[in-house]
């Protein structure tokens, strides 16, 4: 019989998982401020997506739940359309078809199509495009940590705090995605109860 027993880890890999372990969360470092305090809660949460404002440039974060639809400047945190009765899963689909990965923008966003990230598929950009970049890791699945490193990725040489920051840890809902927006103003985390938004935007 084949041998499943999984594979012990290499001192290298015990290292990296106790040192991800050991590090408190930490605030995200400058220019990085937090939207919400600490974070807008949408329970059901499904995906999110991006859109810009077309009247200020702000980046919108767009939360598809089981609620329905919302949208938040990421700049004021500010929800600026809600549609309670939009519904997250095809109308004429096959029976048991996946949902969309893409829906109608509400409010400013309406007439055109927000791609989404979350329970379903897809993906936010894990890089800012001048140096930031995020992680997700588990060292103590299926608790998830989000890293937020600069200049530097996993492993994240250098001290906690200087060059990375464990800056979310899930621990307590479901992690639906990641990422930051196309502009690399905005990060977020959404979770299958709430959503975390930090910004380098200075606030209006």
């Amino acid at each position: 019989m084949t041998d499943k027993t999984p594979a012990a880890l290499s001192p290298y890999q015990q290292a990296l998982r106790e040192r991800l372990l050991a590090v408190p969360v930490l605030p995200a470092p400058a220019p990085w401020r937090p939207v919400f305090a600490p974070c807008a809660p949408v329970g059901g949460l499904l995906g999110i997506g991006f859109g810009s404002h077309p009247g200020t440039g702000h980046d919108l974060v767009m939360v598809v739940s089981h609620n329905g639809i919302g949208l938040f400047d990421a700049v004021t945190g500010e929800r600026v359309a809600r549609e309670p009765d939009a519904d997250p899963y095809p109308e004429d689909g096959p029976e048991g078809a996946a949902p969309e990965l893409t829906y109608p923008g509400p409010g400013p966003l309406a007439g055109t199509r927000v791609a989404v990230a979350g329970l379903f598929g897809g993906g936010l950009n894990s890089t800012s495009g001048d140096g930031w970049s995020v992680d997700v890791v588990a060292p103590a699945w299926p608790n998830e940590r989000v890293l937020l490193s600069h200049g530097s990725g996993l492993p994240h040489p250098g001290p906690h705090g200087e060059r990375w920051w464990h800056v979310f840890h899930s621990h307590y809902s479901e992690l639906r995605a990641t990422g930051f927006s196309p502009s690399g103003q905005t990060l977020a985390v959404a979770t299958s109860s709430d959503l975390t938004l930090w910004t380098r935007r200075p606030p209006k």
